[in-house]
């Protein structure tokens, strides 16, 4: 019987991965790898495995991974103690030393080609995968449509939409179903190397439009931007982040027309309005 291991078992994308998973697979053929394994063991399904996966500690890595032949790979958040490319490189390695078959690895879109800066840990662990030989397949995520539930919410709540990215385009998905399609790939026995995972593409204009509420829709330049994310007491570090991420979008980074997405799925994705409707709720 195969065994399946997803790593970051507690975190958002790894939790619906498993329960979706759960429903393609035997529940016993399951481990989740979680740095927090009391925590995971109350959320997963009955039936599934938790070993400790701290990407930070290689060797323990090693140990859970042990057995398992087909590995979900979640990527790390920036910004941890131990900085994220050495956090994937333990991941690998230690998915190497246990003779793991499989790696579907949560990637950055076009990321072979990409010259955003967040891309660059993306970049480097593809081809730390792609140096063990290990069967793999790249999800290469777009943007999950809870990034922006911030400004979803203040619309909702009628006050400004407010961005800074211009007419760029991006394709929109919301994470179950980025995440939902993962545990279908990992499921499955025949994969492509790679995935481009993506709603339509669209401009934060056509995410404005499709709110149902009244509000005003304040499209600003980077530097507007910063002065009033500024002002708002937002520390630096995370302004960089936002107009970093602006400026990728309004450069057209994240534009994209794959329908691999709808096809893992098998169906079409959520539309829009409710798909907007499900953020503003959470």
């Amino acid at each position: 019987m195969t065994t399946y291991g997803v790593t970051g078992a507690t975190g958002h994308f790894g939790r619906n991965a498993i329960n979706e998973l759960a429903k393609l697979v035997p529940a016993t053929s399951i481990v989740a790898l979680a740095r927090n394994t009391e925590k995971a063991k109350q959320i997963v399904p009955s039936g599934v495995e938790v070993r400790p996966g701290d990407y930070t500690d290689v060797d323990q890595l090693e140990k859970s991974l042990k057995g398992i032949d087909r590995l979900l790979f979640v990527s790390s958040q920036p910004g941890g103690s131990v900085d994220r490319l050495t956090q994937h490189e333990n991941v690998v390695k230690a998915a190497q030393k246990a003779e793991v078959g499989y790696i579907a690895y949560t990637s950055f879109p076009q990321a072979e080609d990409s010259t955003a800066a967040l891309a660059s840990d993306h970049q480097a662990t593809e081809k730390l995968i792609l140096e063990t030989g290990i069967k793999h397949s790249f999800l290469r995520n777009n943007w999950y449509l809870e990034n922006e539930a911030a400004s979803i919410k203040s619309a909702i709540n009628n006050k400004p939409f407010i961005y800074a990215a211009g007419d760029g385009k991006v394709g929109w998905a919301l994470e179950s179903e980025y995440s939902e399609a993962a545990a279908k790939v990992l499921a499955s026995n025949d994969t492509k190397d790679v995935y481009e995972f993506a709603g339509p593409s669209r401009t934060y204009q056509d995410l404005a439009t499709a709110i149902k509420s009244d509000f005003d829709v304040k499209s600003l330049s980077i530097e507007d931007y910063k002065d009033l994310l500024q002002k708002s007491g937002m520390d630096e570090g995370t302004i960089g982040v936002v107009l970093a991420i602006q400026d990728l979008i309004r450069q057209g980074n994240l534009a994209e027309k794959s329908d691999d997405l709808q096809n893992v799925l098998g169906r079409e994705l959520t539309p829009l309005d409710k798909a907007l409707e499900i953020v503003g709720e959470k």
